[in-house]
């Protein structure tokens, strides 16, 4: 295995680990705005990837995209007091514009309820046009006093979905649809993270939602991120912008909606769940560069065989990049992909080609061999599906190995300090137990029922409290 660029180990410091690998593989920097973030094109390309895995789902659950201001009028940020509650902290406000004061400020949106309910309240006439099922793709600002690269900053990129429906139990099965089909098969069978499904608890909910879905997933050092959301808003924000339709009984009747996000912090989260002393690892489903074919020598014929098994690997399916760039050594510019995680490096020399042979190197669970150049097009595909599967066992069996059963807050405290999670009774916990908890900066990640299942809500018996310290 190629020897990667000094990192410092996760196990003397895990986020200068973090922060090292952001920065040495390339993926983004600090903007110039305290908070801020420029996303490199590397990086950048991961989140394409997950655009287009997400956008493809969200399209199949009926949502269909669209584009909302950047700019908000202050006004409608107090139309649902719980929500600008919420939000008032994070707010980024415009007062001036032109060279002159506005007579009304502007909010830089951090979510986009109030914009795009003032739009739902003009559509939304009669049943006929429910469920009104609108997604989009931007960007928020919510003032961080905190940041970290992908994971907390003042500006971020997003998916942020927003429907309305005629009736509570179309709200809810929608927003239940989004969390397991879009962001659960999304999260498992392409980003390889084994998620837990979940409902936040009350003091957990997003700001004026009735009900929250999570989905929680376990750090490599044993911290939780919480890697998307859905949530059910009732019928608060119908109310705050008088949004009502027309029923089939010619009532006037307000609508039951939904809202549900993800972001760019999951770039973040794919960093920490699957990345090791080497630098990133990527989930060949997701990976922008799933083979990179290297050049050992500027030798006429190693060249020409590299563009071939190129051209030969993009036939089968496989996402090819051909490195024949032998004006910078061949030790560096291995050791570049293996920090950038590319899943599989074909290496190829004049040996290698008068044998028929290359040198395959695999990233995930790393090794090398030699194969013929024939057999790589037939042979490769398997082997990524093998590391995908690979990936998600990993991050498995890191949940399940460090998640404890416990009896006690202190014992849940304990977990949380060792590393890991703790499955605790919510009837232990409440509002009381979750601000014992947060004196040791553990939190309530999700509630969930005794055999996994989700929750409806947080009177339900049996419910388990899934604690841990999280980013």
């Amino acid at each position: 295995m190629a020897k990667a660029p000094v990192l410092t180990p996760q196990a003397d410091d895990f986020p200068r680990w973090y922060q090292d690998v952001v920065s040495k593989a390339e993926l983004a920097e600090g903007g110039p705005v305290r908070g801020t973030m420029v996303i490199r094109p590397y990086g950048y390309g991961l989140w394409e990837r997950m655009q287009a895995e997400m956008d493809a789902r969200i399209k199949a659950a009926g949502a269909r995209n669209a584009y909302f201001p950047l700019l908000i009028p202050q006004s409608f940020m107090t139309k649902e007091a719980e929500h600008v509650e919420g939000f008032a902290p994070e707010l980024a406000v415009v007062t001036h514009g032109g060279g002159k004061q506005l007579e009304e400020a502007a909010v830089v949106r951090p979510t986009s309820e109030m914009v795009i309910n003032a739009s739902f309240a003009r559509w939304v006439q009669s049943y006929r046009d429910l469920p009104l099922l609108i997604n989009q793709w931007a960007n928020v600002v919510r003032w961080e006093m905190r940041p970290r690269v992908f994971l907390r900053t003042t500006e971020f990129l997003w998916q942020e979905g927003h429907t309305a429906h005629a009736t509570y139990e179309d709200a809810r099965d929608y927003a239940s649809r989004i969390h397991r089909e879009v962001y659960a098969d999304f999260m498992v069978n392409v980003l390889a993270m084994d998620v837990v499904l979940g409902a936040k608890s009350p003091s957990e909910r997003f700001a004026g939602a009735i009900n929250t879905r999570t989905l929680e997933a376990m750090m490599g050092d044993g911290k939780a991120l919480q890697m998307g959301t859905s949530h059910e808003l009732g019928q608060n924000f119908a109310r705050a912008f008088d949004t009502r339709y027309l029923s089939k009984d010619g009532n006037r009747e307000l609508v039951w909606q939904t809202s549900w996000g993800t972001s760019t912090r999951m770039v973040g989260g794919l960093i920490m769940s699957h990345g090791d002393d080497n630098g990133l690892r990527i989930p060949p489903r997701l990976a922008p560069v799933q083979a990179v074919v290297l050049a050992i020598k500027d030798d006429p014929e190693v060249l020409a065989k590299v563009h071939e098994i190129g051209a030969a690997l993009t036939a089968a399916g496989v996402r090819v990049e051909v490195d024949d760039r032998t004006d910078t050594p061949f030790g560096r510019r291995a050791v570049d992909w293996e920090l950038k995680g590319v899943p599989a490096r074909v290496e190829v020399g004049p040996r290698d080609v008068a044998a028929g042979n290359a040198v395959l190197v695999r990233r995930i669970p790393g090794g090398k061999e030699s194969v013929s150049i024939e057999s790589l097009p037939r042979l490769l595909p398997g082997l990524l599906e093998e590391d995908q599967a690979l990936l998600l066992r990993q991050s498995r069996e890191r949940r399940e190995a460090r998640t404890s059963d416990v009896a006690t807050l202190e014992e849940a405290v304990e977990a949380a300090r060792a590393g890991g999670w703790a499955r605790v009774p919510w009837s232990l916990v409440g509002a009381d137990g979750e601000a014992r908890l947060a004196q040791d900066a553990v939190s309530v990640r999700c509630l969930v029922g005794e055999d996994g299942s989700v929750p409806e809500t947080e009177d339900q018996p049996g419910l388990l409290a899934v604690v841990g310290r999280a980013y």
